[in-house]
C-alpha cells in the first residue's frame, strides 16, 4: 500500500486492516464476486468506525480541520487498500497502469464526513479493457460501501484538452491529489497542467472564479447575515475561502497557502485569522453532518443549539448559549469578507504591476486614476474610490469616515486596496474620531443621503467601521435572534430598515406602502427619522427590555450625533415605542374605542403617529422575505386613521346607537331595486358591530349573499372572491351559528392547507353566523386563487354538513409531519384584563404556535362558556400571541377571581397539549384577526 502523506493512526489501524483484506483477497482468489463479498462488511466497519473515533475526538477535543483531515485520511486508506487488493489478486495486469487521485475538496486532504468522494482516475492513453474493469471493481466497492463518489476516468492527454475550454474541470485539476496507484502518472498531470495551462492565464482564472463567487451570492441572497446559513456555499462560508485558496495556488503558483504571508499579501495576523476561519467553518460543518446522519450544508435551527452545546458556548445575560455561537459564527463570516477584500487588493496590485495592457474584465487592474472634485486625499479608479497615498488615514482618521461619504456622494464603489486599509487602520477609530464634529456631520450626511444609504452603511459594517465609530452598534454586529421571526442578524436588520426608509423616501412601493410614501412628504425632521430607524433595535441582547434601553442609548448617541435636545427626546420616544403601532393593530380589536384612547394617550402628536408608523413599516419589512403583507398594511392604516381622527379633534360625538341606525338606513337605500320587503328583512339582519366596522359595499354585497342562499333554500353557503393588494383571499360563510363554529371552521382551512390571516365574525338577528375568512394567498393569478378558493368553500360546507369529520381528515394530513419549530422554547402565558377594554374582557395567550392551536383555544374558550366577540391572531415565527375579547354568556365581563383562574388553567392545558379538544389540524397561525360582534355565543 502507498505511503500516506499524513497519517492519523488514533482514526484506523490501517496494518491491521490491510492485513486482514489481503488475506480475505487471497483466500477468495480468482473469484471477483466472492472477494467483492468478503471485504464489504469488513470496510464497511472500519469505515464506521473510523468515522466514530473521528467524531469523538471532535467532541473531546475540537479542531474542525483536523477532523476533516481525519475522514480524509481514513478514505485514503480504504481506496488505498481495495487499490492494492484490485492489482494484486483481481485484476494484476492492471498493475502500473492506474493512477487514483482526489479531487476537489478532497483533493485538499480535507473531507466532510457526510461529503461525497471527488475521485480522477488517470490511465495511459490507450488503456486495456482489463484496466478499465480495475477501475469499475473500485468504485463499485466504494458504492456498495455507501458512499456517494463523483468521478471521473481520463488520461492525461484528455484532462489538459478538457481543462483548456472547461474551467470547473481546470479548478478540479488544479486541487488533484495523489492518493495510490502509479504515481508517473499523477507527476505527469501536474508538470504539463502548470506549463501548459496555468502559465500566463492567472487573470483569465481569477475573473472566472471571482464571477461564480459573486454569482453564488447573488443566488443566496448577497448577505452572510441570514440567520440559518449555507456553511458551505453561503457568503462567507468556506467556499469562500476554497475560491481565496484555488487563486492563491493557480496564480502566485504555491501548494500551501501560508506561504502568501512570505509574498506579503498577508500579514501574519491576517493569515492566523485565515486558519482560524476554516478551522472554525470545518467544525461546524463536521457537527452538522454527523447530526443530521447526511451532507447537511445548511445550519437550520434545529441543530444549532446542539451545535452550541458541542462547542462548549455557555449563556450569558441577555444572550443564550446559541445566540452567542451564531455570534460568533457571523463574525467568522465576516472576517473571510474582510480576508476576501484583502486579498483582492493584493491581486489587483500585483497583476497592475504585471499586466497594464490587459483589457476587458481585467482592465479595471490598469492604472488610471482621476481626481475627485472636493478632496485631495482620495482618487478614483474605474469608477472606484480609492486612497491618493497611503498615509491618509493615519494623517487625519477621520478620513476613514470621509471615505465613506465621499463614495456615497459620488456613487463610487470601493477599491478592494482602500477596504484594505479600512480593516488595517481601524484602531484610529478613538474616542477623539468619535466626539469629532465633523466625523459625526459626514456620518448623519451618510445616514441620510438622498442616494443608496444603506449601501454605504452595509460597506461600513463589513469594513468593521460602523461597530467602531459607534461602539453601541458593535455590540449588535453578527447578533442572531434565535426564532423564526427574523431572518437577519441585527446589524443587518438594522441596515435594511435604512434600506426600506430611504426608499420610501424616493417615493418607491407607493403601491405597496401608500400611506407610509404619502406621509413622508410631511416629516420636517428626517434627521430623527433615519436616526430612530437606524439604532431601534441597538440594544438588542441586554438584560433590560431592548426599547426601553434602546431609548437610554439613544439619550446618549443623539447629542453626539448633534442632535438638538427636541430631536434627542423624538428619537428616545420612536425606539422606546417602535413596537406599540405593530402590536396594537395586530392584537387589538381597532372598533373598540379604548384600544384607540389607549393608543392615542401614548402618541400624543400627529408629527409622531406619522413618524411611528414609517418606522413601524420600515421595521416589519425588514425583518424577512414575506414578514410584511398588505393584510398588515390594512391594520396599520385603519389603526392610522382612527387615532388621526381622534388626535385632531374629528373622533365622532355621535353615539354608537345614532351612528349604527344611519349605517342602517344607507344599507336600505342602497338596495334601492329591491323589494320594500326585502330592503326591510335584510337591511334589519344586522346588530351594530357589523353596520358600524363592515363598509357598505360589502354590506351589500353580503346581503345579495344572503338574499341567494335564502332563494335556494340553503342553509349552509360560501362564496370566495380575491385581494391581489392585501395579498389574501376572501371566504365568506353563512351556517346556523353555535359556539364552535370557528373551532370548525379553522380546522377545516387547516385541511385545506389554508393559513388564516384573519377574519370578520358576525351574528345575525334571526341566529345565523356570518362569518368572512381571511386566507393567505397562494397563487399569482386570480383565475387559480378562486378556484383554490371554492376547494376551501366547499370543504367548510362539507364539515358543518357533517359529511366529512374535522378530527379524521385532519389527522390524514397532519400524519407524519415533525414540527419546524420544536428548536424554539417559548414559555406559555395567559394574561387576562378587564382594563384593554369598556365592554369586553381581554384574554391573551402566548405560546409556541403548532398545528390545531387554534382551533383548540376557541373550542376551549367555547366550554368554558365564554362568549367570543372579537379574536386576534398574530405570529412572530414560532410564537403566537392571541387576543380573545370576550364575555360571559350575559354580556358582562369575567370579573370572579375563581372564574378567571379557571379560564387560565385551562389554557395553560391546551397550550401545553394536555387537553380533550380537537385534535391536530386548525391552521398555523400567520397573523390576522377574528372578530365576531353580535348577540350570540361562539
Amino acid at each position: 500500500m502507498a505511503k500516506l502523506e499524513v497519517e492519523f493512526p488514533e482514526v484506523i489501524d490501517v496494518a491491521r486492516l490491510s492485513a486482514e483484506c489481503m488475506a480475505l483477497a487471497a483466500a477468495h482468489a480468482g473469484r471477483p464476486d466472492d472477494i467483492k463479498a468478503a471485504l464489504l462488511p469488513v470496510l464497511k466497519a472500519a469505515s464506521k468506525d473510523g468515522r466514530a473515533n473521528a467524531r469523538r475526538i471532535l467532541e473531546t477535543e475540537g479542531g474542525g480541520l483536523d477532523c476533516a483531515r481525519r475522514i480524509s485520511y481514513l478514505q485514503d486508506c480504504l481506496i488505498a487498500i481495495l487499490n492494492d487488493i484490485t492489482i494484486n489478486h483481481v485484476y494484476p495486469a492492471a498493475r502500473g497502469q492506474i493512477a487514483i487521485t482526489a479531487v476537489g475538496g478532497y483533493g485538499r486532504g480535507t473531507l466532510a464526513p457526510g461529503s461525497d468522494i471527488d475521485l480522477l482516475f488517470l490511465l495511459p492513453p490507450k488503456a486495456a479493457d482489463m484496466t478499465h474493469k480495475a477501475v469499475e471493481f473500485v468504485l463499485y466497492l466504494l458504492w456498495d460501501m455507501g458512499f456517494k463518489v463523483g468521478h471521473s476516468v481520463r488520461s492525461v492527454e484528455e484532462c489538459i484538452r478538457q481543462s483548456i475550454a472547461d474551467m470547473t474541470i481546470r479548478t478540479a485539476i488544479l486541487e488533484t491529489r495523489f492518493i495510490c496507484g502509479e504515481e508517473s502518472l499523477a507527476e505527469e498531470l501536474a508538470s504539463r497542467f502548470d506549463k501548459e495551462i496555468v502559465v500566463n492565464t492567472g487573470p483569465e482564472f481569477i475573473a472566472a472564479k471571482l464571477a461564480e463567487r459573486d454569482e453564488r451570492h447573488r443566488k443566496a441572497g448577497d448577505t452572510r447575515y441570514v440567520v440559518e446559513p449555507n456553511v458551505k456555499e453561503g457568503k462567507g462560508g468556506l467556499r469562500d475561502l476554497h475560491t481565496l485558496f484555488w487563486i492563491s495556488k493557480y496564480y502566485y503558483r504555491i501548494s500551501d497557502s501560508a506561504e502568501l504571508v512570505r509574498l506579503g499579501v498577508l500579514s501574519r495576523q491576517e493569515w492566523r485569522l485565515f486558519q482560524k476561519a476554516d478551522d472554525f467553518l470545518w467544525a461546524v460543518r463536521c457537527h452538522m453532518h454527523f447530526l443530521t446522519g447526511k451532507a447537511e450544508e445548511r445550519l437550520s435551527f434545529d441543530i444549532q443549539r446542539e451545535i452550541a452545546e458541542l462547542l462548549g458556548y455557555n449563556s450569558r445575560p441577555g444572550l443564550s448559549n446559541v445566540e452567542r455561537f451564531m455570534k460568533h459564527y457571523f463574525l467568522v463570516a465576516k472576517d473571510v469578507g474582510d480576508l476576501t477584500r484583502i486579498f483582492c487588493a493584493a491581486l489587483e496590485d500585483q497583476q497592475a504591476k504585471d499586466t497594464p495592457g490587459l483589457t476587458g474584465v481585467i482592465s479595471r487592474f490598469a492604472r488610471r486614476k482621476r481626481k475627485i472634485a472636493g478632496t485631495v486625499d482620495f482618487v478614483e479608479d474605474h469608477g472606484r474610490i480609492t486612497l491618493a497615498n497611503p498615509d491618509v488615514f493615519k494623517r487625519d482618521p477621520v478620513n476613514i469616515i470621509r471615505l465613506f461619504h465621499i463614495a456615497g456622494l459620488n456613487g463610487l464603489e470601493f477599491h478592494p486596496d482602500a477596504l484594505k486599509r479600512v480593516t488595517r487602520s481601524l484602531s484610529l477609530i478613538d474616542q477623539d474620531v468619535r466626539e469629532s464634529e465633523e466625523a459625526n456631520r459626514l456620518f448623519l450626511s451618510i445616514l441620510t443621503s438622498k442616494r443608496e444609504p444603506a449601501l454605504i452603511l452595509r460597506r461600513m459594517n463589513e469594513a468593521g467601521v460602523l461597530g467602531r465609530f459607534i461602539p453601541e452598534f458593535r455590540k449588535i454586529v453578527s447578533m442572531m435572534q434565535f426564532n423564526m421571526y427574523h431572518h437577519y442578524t441585527v446589524d443587518e436588520h438594522l441596515i435594511r430598515s435604512v434600506e426600506q426608509l430611504s426608499r420610501i423616501d424616493k417615493g418607491l412601493g407607493g403601491d405597496t406602502f401608500p400611506l407610509s410614501v404619502k406621509l413622508i412628504e410631511t416629516i420636517e425632521d428626517r434627521t430623527a427619522l433615519y436616526v430612530a430607524v437606524l439604532i431601534h433595535d441597538i440594544a438588542k441582547g441586554r438584560q433590560e427590555d431592548h426599547s426601553i434601553a434602546g431609548a437610554k442609548v439613544a439619550r446618549k448617541l443623539c447629542p453626539r450625533f448633534g442632535l438638538s435636545p427636541k430631536q434627542t427626546e423624538l428619537v428616545a420616544w420612536l425606539i422606546q415605542e417602535h413596537l406599540t403601532m405593530s402590536m396594537t393593530a395586530q392584537t387589538r380589536d381597532l372598533h373598540d374605542r379604548k384600544a384607540i384612547t389607549d393608543f392615542a394617550e401614548k402618541v400624543q402628536s400627529l408629527d409622531r403617529l406619522n413618524m411611528l408608523l414609517i418606522l413601524t413599516v420600515c421595521d416589519i419589512c425588514a425583518v424577512g422575505p414575506g414578514v410584511w403583507n398588505g393584510w398588515k398594511g390594512q391594520l396599520l392604516r385603519t389603526l392610522y386613521y382612527e387615532t388621526e381622527l381622534l388626535l385632531s379633534g374629528g373622533f365622532s360625538q355621535v353615539s354608537r346607537k345614532e351612528r349604527a341606525e344611519a349605517a342602517q338606513q344607507a344599507l336600505y337605500d342602497a338596495l334601492s331595486d329591491w323589494s320594500q320587503k326585502d330592503r326591510r328583512k335584510y337591511s334589519r339582519l344586522h346588530y351594530q358591530p357589523y353596520l358600524l366596522s363592515v363598509p357598505l359595499e360589502d354590506q351589500v354585497r353580503h346581503a345579495q349573499f344572503i338574499r341567494d342562499s335564502d332563494k335556494e333554500r340553503k342553509t349552509l353557503a360560501t362564496s370566495v372572491r380575491t385581494h391581489s393588494f392585501h395579498a389574501v383571499t376572501e371566504i365568506t360563510v353563512l351556517s346556523p351559528d353555535h359556539p364552535r363554529l370557528l373551532s370548525v371552521i379553522a380546522g377545516a382551512c387547516a385541511f385545506a392547507g389554508a393559513n388564516i390571516v384573519g377574519a370578520q365574525v358576525f351574528t345575525t338577528s334571526d341566529g345565523r353566523a356570518l362569518d368572512t375568512i381571511l386566507i393567505n394567498r397562494e397563487y399569482p393569478e386570480d383565475e387559480d386563487e378562486m378556484r383554490r378558493a371554492a376547494t376551501i368553500g366547499r370543504m367548510i360546507e362539507e364539515v358543518l354538513a357533517g359529511t366529512k369529520r374535522l378530527p379524521e381528515v385532519i389527522a390524514s394530513r397532519t400524519r407524519g409531519k415533525r414540527p419546524k419549530n420544536r428548536a424554539f422554547p417559548v414559555t406559555p402565558g395567559v394574561s387576562i384584563s378587564n382594563t384593554l377594554s369598556n365592554k369586553f374582557t381581554v384574554i391573551e395567550i402566548e405560546c409556541l404556535d403548532r398545528p390545531g392551536l387554534l382551533a383548540e383555544i376557541t373550542a376551549a374558550l367555547a366550554d368554558l362558556l365564554l362568549d367570543i366577540q372579537s379574536a386576534h391572531i398574530t405570529t412572530f415565527g414560532e410564537k403566537v400571541i392571541d387576543t380573545f375579547y370576550v364575555t360571559d354568556l350575559t354580556g358582562e365581563k369575567i370579573n370572579s377571581e375563581n372564574r378567571q383562574a379557571a379560564i387560565t388553567n385551562r389554557l395553560r392545558s391546551v397550550m401545553a397539549g394536555d387537553h380533550d379538544a380537537l385534535r391536530p389540524g386548525a391552521p398555523r397561525h400567520s397573523g390576522g384577526n377574528l372578530s365576531n360582534a353580535g348577540s350570540g355565543g361562539r
